[in-house]
């Protein structure tokens, strides 16, 4: 079976394409929201050649394809002749979480790619500085910084874009609402506050009536969001009440200002302070015990990427980046990440049937890269033990590096080839700590599962 008649047999499985509301995709599944969940086929669909695994979470129908799952997408639209949109069949009122979980999967989603490839080369450049390769005062270094940190500094308008798919609005109003966030006189301003600069004004004043507070939304994430959200329902609005021989000049002028002044005088500065709290949050856990909070952390990250909802740390760890200028999630994730390779590994070595242990080698891999799901669905949820091994490994190895005050400076896809980002005074328990990963899943699973469970 080719992957076009997979692709049908999806479609026809979930219900049709009347039941599908909306279709999108993450780095490695495909995340449907349907109109009846109860007209899904999920085990015809875990049979399907090239699907690794499929679940409901969170009002989505999530299946997991792996690295080609853009592939998958682009040929789904193809049959679906366009990406669905317009009006949303209702199934009843979500919940908090399942709207949440929808937002973020579907907004980060897309550029993933992006910020995992520019967060690479910014790690490799740390990785070069560190060891002194190159220096730090170098036009080399200038010239790859640019490439490494455009991604991050612009990322309201890569998140602004990808909203306005979500939300159902025009994409180029987005782009134009996060250049009114993004525009020089409002950074520069924040920058001179920042420095206690003289003169230096914490609010502009629309018509001595309406603040404008000053604040950098460079790198700024939950701002942007809600701010397109705001801009997709003011669209409708202005759209619903402009006569029709006005609409073409004035629904875009009009939604405009509405949409970037609701984002600059309410929105902009509340999702400042909810970003802001978050992160205070988690450094308050932090602050209460790190290693406590490694614990924690690493215990959920498994469950979190099976589950769907592991975009939920991505909002926190860039806020991390935005706020203080180091994270230290991500270097939890990564842990999680090495734990879940190190249990696969052990799954391949102790298997006997030569095409498990092709398919498993593959995850494994796959799972040393920064890429889990292959490992997770199509190996751990089969050996549960194997699972539990790779969640206790991953929470003590959090809580290890966590206690030495591991930290990034830089987003970056949590794999092996992310060690260079570590290269520094944390290098030597960030090293420690994929080695405990690595070797205690390895350990734990060839000891619960045992020779003759895989056989």
């Amino acid at each position: 079976m080719g992957t076009q008649e997979a692709i049908n047999n999806i479609i026809r499985l979930v219900g049709g394409q009347d039941n599908i509301n909306n279709v999108w995709h993450c780095m490695t599944r495909l995340r449907f929201d349907l109109v009846d969940d109860n007209k899904v086929d999920q085990g015809a669909i875990k049979a399907l050649p090239g699907v690794l695994g499929a679940q409901l979470q969170s009002d989505q129908f999530q299946i997991v394809i792996g690295p080609k799952v853009n592939s998958w997408y682009e040929q789904m639209l193809t049959v679906l002749g366009k990406a669905p949109q317009g009006e949303t069949h209702i199934k009843g009122r979500k919940s908090l979480v399942s709207m949440f979980m929808d937002t973020v999967s579907g907004v980060f989603g897309p550029i993933v790619p992006a910020i995992a490839g520019a967060g690479m080369i910014k790690g490799l450049l740390a990785g070069l500085i560190a060891l002194k390769v190159v220096s730090a005062k170098s036009d080399t270094v200038v010239v790859i910084d640019l490439i490494a940190s455009g991604v991050f500094y612009f990322l309201p308008f890569f998140l602004a874009v990808s909203a306005a798919k979500i939300f159902k609005t025009n994409e180029y109003l987005a782009a134009a609402v996060a250049a009114c966030l993004m525009y020089p006189s409002l950074i520069d301003a924040a920058k001179a506050l920042a420095a206690h600069q003289e003169g230096a004004v914490s609010a502009f004043w629309l018509l001595n009536a309406l603040p404008v507070s000053v604040f950098n939304y460079a790198s700024s994430v939950i701002p942007v969001i809600f701010s397109i959200l705001a801009l997709s329902y003011i669209h409708r609005w202005v759209d619903r009440i402009m006569p029709d021989v006005l609409k073409t000049v004035f629904t875009p002028t009009l939604t405009l200002f509405l949409g970037a002044l609701a984002a600059l005088v309410i929105i902009g500065p509340i999702g400042i302070w909810l970003g802001k709290a978050l992160a205070f949050f988690i450094q308050g856990l932090f602050g209460i015990s790190a290693s406590f909070a490694g614990l924690v952390v690493g215990a959920i990250r498994p469950v979190a990427i099976l589950t769907g909802m592991h975009h939920a740390m991505t909002p926190i760890a860039l806020q991390n980046f935005s706020e203080h200028g180091y994270d230290m999630l991500m270097p939890m994730m990564f842990m999680a990440n090495m734990a879940i390779a190190g249990s696969t590994f052990a799954i391949w070595r102790i298997s006997k049937n030569r095409q498990e242990r092709t398919v498993t080698l593959s995850a494994a891999i796959s799972a040393l890269l920064g890429i889990t799901e292959p490992a997770l669905f199509g190996v751990l949820t089969r050996y549960k033990k194997a699972f539990i091994a790779a969640t206790v490994a991953s929470s003590l190895a959090s809580a290890f590096i966590a206690f030495f005050g591991v930290r990034l400076y830089g987003y970056i896809l949590s794999s092996i080839f992310s060690l260079p980002a570590y290269i520094g005074p944390y290098f030597v328990f960030a090293l420690s700590g994929v080695t405990m990963a690595l070797v205690l899943s390895f350990l734990l699973t060839t000891v619960l599962v045992g020779k003759d469970a895989v056989e």
